[in-house]
């Protein structure tokens, strides 16, 4: 039996239509807009018939609305606010108003453009923010061409901060406009109303369309210049290996102040801007739509070298340029600040712009990063139409900096959760498509990390991305650790994905058990190969993308029990579990200096869940101790002090306390986790 509540039908409305606008990026940004529908309800304590709004909520996207994302209003309470409204100045107030014309419990938190919903006399109402919308929107002589694409159907509204004015405005820009079916907000957006949910929905396509229609026939064929000599895009296996290369160090540059994951874009919209010779203006002028600076700051960082310069020089120049955006950013929030501002956030760009590559985003996890990249995209698009029909006038730097630091954005941030002691943080897990690499991958992302998941199974790999969570909380790459190239292009992949690593995990391996008189040298040479030579290779490509960082990082080697206890037939296993063990010592001590701990794990029987174990080293370590083998795990856990079976949640476990920050002052370390062996005793 269902208990859950029937939705009423035009709530139900509301979000098919929802889904079906927030489908389509022409329509709207991810998470931008919201949309709004009135109707009849008993009210269950007087069980008279009242008006109710359900509007979508504070966050949330469009595409992804579900009830519990909706607001439920009463309708006569919401615009008896206007009886009470203190003015412009402290409109703000408002807000927390509409928690008294909330009907019922539950549901989403009213956002900002409640009001913008509940004074428009319409039935169902749209406000969404579409390219073309934005375009004509931010044009200079934008309430022109408005009159122009749409006559008097559609209404042109001078730009204000969203909140109760704004909605006030419109209310009454539909009431003296009997004819017009919507209004472009100026530096904002667009507005649409309808009397069913159909016919919304068709006002504001009609808008969207017929704005898209007028830029492509009346723009400019070449709104963004000529193309500059030397900015033309690199060949693409080119570009993505010199995004690869610089990912690191601009990585670091978007984290001085705190750690950020990156994404990297370079699709063709992206590389035309970047090559055009008036890219360097309309870059400097920022986004407009709040929706948009929200995510990418004021502004985006833009190197001023061709695409081909050195990269030494580009490394210098991204230097200088970011101690100027720095500097920049300052100055902007001392301009503009005032008593009561909330403090300065961080004066690091979220977007990093590089002709002939592509455009760098960043923010506080993957889908911050990635969405991030999507805005400016967006107003790239803007930019175009705009200087394409006329000039793109952005809304002034004052009001930009009113946005970025309002209160209820601030409110908004307060309210989130801490983040995990991983948030932000960038691991790579070689052997990670099964067994203890599969467990440690899990636990890194359930910490918040980012997971490059490593493993020469590229079925086994993607199977457990797909249980992380998809791309935005990992990533599969196939890989040999014998191989140097293999590893580094596992590395520029990571890199790619979520702008760095911070964290690597040497698990990859394999076990052959033989006395010395039956071991191969190629059994020798394999080991040797996989663990100690492969573990190298990985460490060292690890400390190279995490001295671009300058941020520090973790390398936690995998080593094993038998790196110190002299156990039967297993000379070549032993010997290179001893070498990874030594190397933990080598690189703790080098690249201390930094910020660069190594660190070690000692299991022993981890055989529940191994690879290891079920490819054939359980059915030669059985034989070796006389016992099945299906009861060697039990045969491991009797020998041990403890008499507990280890499993490869238990060697994640030590993992994660190694780096989680518990102990950032430990290296050089190796954890045993073998539920206790008197023999391999550390000394």
């Amino acid at each position: 039996m269902n208990d859950q509540p029937r939705l009423h039908p035009e709530a139900e409305q509301l979000l098919a239509r929802s889904h079906r606008l927030g489908a389509d990026p022409r329509n709207t940004n991810y998470a931008g807009g919201n949309t709004s529908a009135k109707g009849s309800a008993t009210d269950p304590v007087t069980g008279d018939e009242v008006e109710l709004m359900w509007v979508k909520g504070s966050g949330g996207d469009l595409g992804t609305l579900r009830p519990e994302g909706l607001a439920a209003l009463r309708v006569d309470r919401l615009r008896a606010l206007s009886g009470v409204y203190p003015g412009v100045d402290r409109e703000d107030e408002m807000v927390a108003a509409f928690d008294y014309c909330l009907h019922g419990k539950g549901g989403a938190a009213p956002s900002i453009d409640t009001a913008m919903h509940g004074l428009v006399d319409a039935p169902h109402v749209d406000h969404l923010h579409p390219d073309s919308g934005i375009a004509l929107a931010c044009a200079a002589d934008g309430e022109k061409l408005t009159a122009e694409c749409f006559g008097d159907t559609v209404v042109w509204v001078p730009w204000r901060r969203p909140g109760f004015q704004l909605g006030l405005d419109i209310a009454a820009v539909k009431a003296a406009n009997p004819r017009a079916i919507g209004c472009v907000l100026g530096g904002h957006g667009i507005t649409a109303w309808g009397a069913t949910s159909e016919e919304c929905e068709r006002n504001s396509l009609h808008i969207i369309r017929t704005a898209e229609t007028f830029l492509a026939e009346r723009g400019a064929p070449e709104p963004f210049g000529p193309v500059l000599p030397g900015y033309e895009p690199l060949p693409a296996e080119q570009r993505r290996a010199r995004a690869a290369a610089l990912a690191p160090l601009i990585r670091g540059i978007a984290s001085t102040d705190r750690r950020q994951v990156g994404h990297f874009t370079d699709t063709e919209p992206v590389l035309d801007f970047l090559a055009r010779a008036e890219h360097p203006r309309l870059a400097a002028l920022g986004t407009s739509c709040p929706d948009h600076f929200l995510r990418t700051k004021v502004r985006p960082l833009v190197l001023d070298l061709p695409a081909g310069a050195p990269l030494e020089e580009v490394r210098e120049r991204l230097a200088a340029l970011h101690t100027a955006y720095r500097e920049e950013y300052r100055a902007y929030y001392e301009r503009h600040a005032v008593p009561g501002s909330p403090a300065m956030r961080g004066a690091d760009p979220a977007i990093v712009l590089v002709p002939g590559v592509g455009m760098f985003s960043f923010g506080k996890d993957k889908q911050t990063a990635r969405v991030a990249g999507e805005f400016y995209l967006n107003a790239v698009n803007v930019m175009r139409g705009a200087e394409a029909v006329s000039s793109y006038a952005p809304i002034e730097e004052s009001e930009k900096f009113r946005i970025e630091y309002w209160e209820l954005e601030e409110a908004k941030l307060r309210r989130m959760p801490a983040p995990k002691a991983l948030a932000a943080r960038v691991a790579l897990v070689t052997g990670a498509g099964s067994g203890i690499g599969r467990a440690i991958a899990h636990r890194l992302a359930a910490e918040g990390a980012c997971v490059v998941v490593a493993d020469l199974n590229a079925g086994g790999a993607a199977a457990v991305v797909e249980e992380l969570g998809g791309a935005d909380r990992a990533v599969a790459v196939t890989v040999d650790v014998t191989d140097e190239a293999a590893i580094g292009a596992a590395f520029d992949a990571a890199v790619l994905a979520f702008g760095g690593v911070d964290l690597v995990v040497n698990n990859a391996g394999i076990s052959i058990s033989k006395p010395l008189l039956e071991t191969t040298a190629r059994d020798w040479d394999l080991q040797h190969s996989i663990m100690a030579r492969g573990s190298f290779l990985v460490s060292r490509e690890a400390a190279r993308v995490m001295t671009d960082q300058k941020s520090g990082g973790d390398i936690v080697y995998i080593a094993s029990k038998n790196a110190v206890f002299a156990g039967p037939n297993n000379i070549a296993y032993s010997a290179t579990k001893a070498d990874q063990a030594h190397q933990v010592r080598l690189l703790a001590a080098e690249l201390g200096g930094l910020g660069i701990r190594v660190n070690g794990v000692n299991p022993d029987g981890v055989v529940r869940g191994s690879g290891i174990f079920a490819g054939g080293w359980g059915a030669e370590r059985a034989a070796v101790y006389g016992v099945e083998e299906e009861k060697l795990g039990e045969f491991y856990a009797q020998r041990t002090i403890l008499k507990r079976e280890v499993l490869p949640e238990h060697v994640a476990n030590a993992v994660f306390a190694l780096t989680g920050g518990e102990l950032s002052h430990t290296t050089g370390l190796h954890i045993p986790v073998d539920a206790g062996v008197a023999a391999a005793f550390l000394r």
